[in-house]
C-alpha cells in the first residue's frame, strides 16, 4: 500500500485542527489499561469537553484505584475484566493501553460491539495480529485512530509536505535511528511484560513504531523487502529471562529503488553529542534533517540552507481530541487503521529480518491492505 495523497492530507488536516469545533455531544468513554501509557491517556480524555469516563480497567488494583481517583468528577465503573467493559451497552468510545500482545484481541471486541476505538500502538506484535484487526476494523464504519502521535505534529506534517511536493527533489534514501540511553527499568512497573518479546515485541515494534511510521510517511510508501542484523550485546540475560534484543541495524528497501538505514539501540549514552533520535531524507536536489533543525541542505554549493517548517505549538493532547473530532463531527482521520497497519507491518518485517537473518519480503507477511 502507498501512503496516497489522501492520506497526507488527512493528517495534515488534522494536525493544524482547522474548522472543527466542539459540540455539546457527551461521548460515553472506557479505558482499558491505565499504566504509564494508559494513565496519561485518561488525563487527556479528561480534558476532552466531549468525553464522559463512564468504566476502567485493569488488572493492577493499584493502579485502577489511582485512575479512579483521577476520574472522580465522572464517577466511572471499575472492572479487572476488560470484556465486562466491552459488553457495557452505554460505551461509546474504548481506548487501548494494554501491553501490545492484547491490543488486537481487544480492538476486534470492541469494534464488534459497535465501539469507537483508539488503540495505542503497536496494534499487534505479529502479521496475523494485524492481518485480523485490520478486517475488522474495515468491516465497521466505526472511527479507529491508532496512537501514531507524529502524525499530529504539526511541524513534522509541513516539513513532510514539502518533501513530498519535491523540496529537496526525489526522495532517494533516508538514515533514521531510535536510539536511548538507558534500557527500560527492570524492576519496574512493566517489566513484567515488555521484555517478554512475545508480549511487547521488542524495542523495534514498540517504540520505533513511531519513528518508522514517520519514514514511510515522508518516503510515501511502504517498504518492500528487508534485512538485518539484531542482539543483545549490553544486557544478556539482563533481566533474567529476557527475549528483547538491546540493538538492531536494518535495511529497508522501497518502491522505486529507495533505501533506507535503520538503527535502535538502548546504550547511547546521554552526553554523546547528536540526537538520539534522527530522520535525515536524502533527495535528489539535497536532504533534510526532518526531527531536529528542519532544515533543507541543498546539493549545490552556491545556494544556502534554509529552513523547511517553523516551528510550531502544537493543541495538547492533539490526537485524543482528533478522536473526539472524529466521532462528533466527522473531521478526517490522521492516523487510521491504514496507518496504524503499516508502520507495525514495518516494525513486524524489521524484526522478522533480524531474527531470521534474512531477507524478509513485505509480501511474506500476508496482509492486504
Amino acid at each position: 500500500m502507498n501512503v496516497n495523497r489522501r492520506s497526507f492530507l488527512l493528517g495534515s488536516a488534522v494536525a493544524a485542527r482547522i474548522g472543527y469545533g466542539q459540540t455539546a455531544q457527551t461521548v460515553n468513554t472506557a479505558s482499558i489499561g491505565v499504566g504509564n501509557r494508559g494513565s496519561y491517556l485518561l488525563k487527556a480524555v479528561l480534558a476532552q469537553p466531549n468525553a464522559k469516563v463512564v468504566a476502567l480497567c485493569d488488572i493492577k488494583p493499584d493502579r485502577l484505584d489511582k485512575a479512579a481517583s483521577a476520574a472522580a468528577k465522572d464517577n466511572p465503573a471499575t472492572y479487572a475484566d476488560w470484556r465486562r467493559v466491552i459488553d457495557r451497552k452505554d460505551v461509546e468510545a474504548v481506548f487501548i493501553a494494554t501491553p501490545p500482545h492484547l491490543h488486537s484481541e481487544m480492538a476486534i471486541a470492541a469494534l464488534k460491539a459497535g465501539k469507537h476505538i483508539y488503540c495505542e500502538k503497536p496494534i499487534g506484535v505479529t502479521a496475523a495480529q494485524v492481518r485480523d484487526l485490520v478486517k475488522a476494523a474495515k468491516s465497521t464504519s466505526k472511527v479507529f485512530v491508532v496512537g501514531q502521535n507524529m502524525r499530529t505534529e504539526g511541524q513534522l506534517a509541513e516539513a513532510v509536505r514539502k518533501v513530498r511536493e519535491g523540496a529537496i527533489g526525489d526522495v532517494i534514501m533516508v538514515k533514521a535511528q531510535r536510539h536511548a540511553s538507558a534500557d527500560l527499568n527492570h524492576t519496574g512497573s512493566s517489566a513484567d511484560w515488555y521484555f517478554d518479546v512475545t508480549k511487547s515485541g521488542g524495542y523495534l515494534i514498540e517504540q520505533s513504531v513511531h519513528n518508522l511510521d514517520a519514514c514511510n510517511w515522508v518516503i510515501g510508501a511502504h517498504p518492500s523487502r528487508a534485512c538485518g542484523f539484531g542482539g543483545t550485546l549490553l544486557f544478556k540475560n539482563d533481566p533474567p529471562g529476557r527475549t528483547i534484543f538491546d540493538c538492531g541495524l536494518l535495511t529497508f528497501d522501497y518502491p522505486n529503488g529507495v533505501k533506507m538505514s535503520f538503527t535502535q539501540n538502548v546504550f547511547h549514552p546521554r552526553r554523546m553529542p547528536n540526537n538520539n533520535q534522527m530522520i535525515y531524507v536524502y533527495g535528489t536536489k539535497g536532504a533534510v534533517d526532518l526531527l531536529d533543525t528542519v532544515t533543507m541542505y541543498p546539493l549545490a554549493r552556491d545556494v544556502q540552507p534554509s529552513l523547511l517548517a517553523e516551528k510550531r505549538q502544537d493543541p495538547p493532547h492533539a490526537l485524543i481530541a482528533a478522536f473526539y473530532d472524529c466521532i462528533v463531527k466527522g473531521a478526517p482521520n490522521p492516523a487510521d487503521i491504514n496507518v496504524g497497519a503499516t508502520a507495525a507491518l514495518t516494525s513486524i518485517l524489521g524484526h522478522e529480518a533480524m531474527v531470521r537473518e534474512k531477507v524478509v519480503n513485505w509480501a511474506d507477511l500476508g496482509v492486504d491492505l
